[in-house]
């Protein structure tokens, strides 16, 4: 990075963080502390405000801005690109924000700039599935969810699992603090402290209805960090699939969470899984037929006859 760029980019460090110490500076850029004072010094002569407390840091007097940045064709895509996600999988309200800054930035965009953006971007799609009833669940979900976490206020709502409870029921009524938003797989999960099981629970947004925030407001732990929160991985159970090579590549690319190695051999391809429950994989096994046969656990071997021996009882 030369100079210049680096001068432009602490610029946007301070203008983005209250207060940037000399020694994150020199870290993030790869240089010497010295040579950061030095740049402190450059942009204090070129007219940028910059306040230098001791022993704190470096910030930006109060009300100062940068004026428009430009961006390279590569830059304008990133951006246009993102916007068109927002859009598609954000709900109507963030759609609307997102088509009226894309607008925004291909108007200030330099025309050979903008000409090279929609060329590159003339080569991309980001493609979405048909919107079913449980999809627009889900992004009004993702609203309610959204402004209850601005606010800090618990929900309520009415959850409903792939599987039966030891009360051998699916749906269950839950009051939650909602922790954050993550989009996985294709779908929106919550990350909340479900006040039912008195623990962090995850719940996809599409199980979720009679969704509403609550008068209730909470705090987040002080010790609870959303961006390097990462959940137990408590999949205990071990279980190894062989399968037959002409479906090797469909295997691959079905991507599925359970998948922990995949290896081939001269008879197919060897797939070990992790799951919790036997039920969570059941289904998936299934769909791929007599392509597939269970080498463990003999839980699974048993599980996998007796829905087969169901299905030709229906035939």
């Amino acid at each position: 990075m030369n100079r210049t760029d680096r001068l432009l980019a602490i610029v946007l460090q301070l203008q983005g963080r209250k207060v940037v110490r000399a020694e994150e500076l020199a870290a993030q850029f790869e240089t010497s502390v010295r040579t950061i004072y030095r740049d402190m010094q450059a942009l204090s002569e070129a007219n940028v405000p910059i306040v230098g407390a001791p022993g704190q840091g470096y910030s930006l007097m109060e009300g100062y801005f940068l004026p428009p940045v430009s961006f390279t064709a590569s830059e304008a895509v990133t951006l246009l690109l993102g916007a068109e996600f927002v859009q598609k999988k954000l709900e109507p309200n963030y759609g609307i924000h997102a088509e009226s800054a894309r607008t925004k930035i291909e108007t200030v965009l330099p025309e050979r700039v903008r000409i090279e953006a929609e060329q590159v971007r003339g080569t991309m799609r980001l493609l979405s599935a048909r919107e079913s009833a449980s999809s627009r669940n889900e992004r009004m979900n993702l609203e309610i969810l959204r402004r209850a976490l601005l606010e800090r206020r618990k929900v309520g709502f009415r959850y409903v699992k792939t599987r039966s409870g030891p009360d051998g029921k699916r749906e269950s009524i839950r009051v939650a603090a909602p922790y954050g938003l993550v989009h996985v797989q294709g779908a929106w999960m919550l990350v909340a402290a479900c006040e039912l099981r008195q623990d962090i629970r995850h719940f996809r947004l599409s199980r979720m209805t009679e969704l509403e925030q609550l008068e209730v407001e909470y705090e987040l732990p002080p010790e609870f960090q959303f961006e390097d929160y990462k959940p137990p991985d408590d999949r205990g159970l071990e279980i190894i699939l062989l399968a037959d090579i002409s479906i090797a590549d469909r295997i691959r690319e079905s991507d599925n969470y359970y998948i922990d190695a995949l290896e081939e051999h001269s008879g197919g391809l060897r797939i070990k899984l992790r799951v919790r429950q036997i039920e969570e994989i059941l289904s998936w096994v299934l769909s791929w037929g007599s392509g597939i046969r269970v080498q463990e656990p003999e839980s699974l071997r048993t599980r996998v006859i007796e829905e087969a021996e169901k299905l030709l009882k229906r035939y």
